[in-house]
């Protein structure tokens, strides 16, 4: 069973920090609070589903510095801007940097309600894509170099006459190679096999660490 997602709170001001909360309590959603993002990196678990409400001018670690990091860091949780100090440029460089909204205070609490569920079922899906990812590319793990390279072959859309060619093998060898690697793929027919390689090369997002 997977983990509850956990909406991350990070702000300097501790009356926000309650009334965030509160009302992310109130659709019954798990919250954390944390009132800097020093504080927030300390226990910060990549592997953790959820999002990031957080706010922008705090000590020590501005909110767009910690959204930097945790981008250049590769992890891809989900970050919701607030702040009361906006400016576009500030917004542009924010969602340039993958926030998913960036939003001002004061703000309509069903507003950012809807965004923070938005932004749950997209690292919800995110996180099943790399799942996928990560089981697909096992499988393809499992497969001998020569197995390999006939399937590459075979995506391709090379016939088994025209790989045993290329590789200088007989079509009943590349038949058999070809078999064992579909098989070890759990690929019922080529397209299925393709569909397969697109996933473990391109299919997600790098995994968390």
């Amino acid at each position: 069973m997977s983990p509850e997602p956990t909406v991350f709170v990070i702000d300097d001001d501790a009356a926000m920090r309650s009334s965030l909360r509160r009302l992310i309590s109130s659709v019954g959603l798990a919250v954390e609070t944390y009132r800097s993002a020093t504080e927030f990196l300390e226990t910060f678990d990549a592997g953790a589903p959820g999002c990031i409400v957080l706010d922008v001018r705090m000590p020590e670690m501005s909110g767009l510095e910690l959204q930097g990091k945790l981008r250049h860091d590769g992890h891809r949780i989900p970050v919701i801007i607030i702040t009361a100090h906006a400016d576009v440029a500030m917004a542009v460089g924010s969602m340039k940097s993958g926030a998913v909204d960036f939003i001002e205070k004061p703000f309509r609490p069903q507003y950012l309600l809807e965004r923070i569920q938005e932004a749950l079922a997209a690292d919800a899906r995110d996180r099943e894509v790399w799942q996928q990812r990560v089981e697909v590319q096992g499988r393809l793990a499992n497969l001998t170099p020569r197995e390999r390279q006939v399937v590459e072959l075979v995506v391709e859309g090379h016939t088994s006459r025209r790989i045993a060619e290329h590789l200088g093998l007989s079509p009943k060898t590349i038949h058999v190679h070809r078999s064992e690697a579909m098989g070890k793929m759990n690929a019922g027919s080529v397209a299925e096999l393709a569909r397969l390689m697109v996933i473990a090369t391109n299919g997600g997002a790098e995994p968390e660490s």
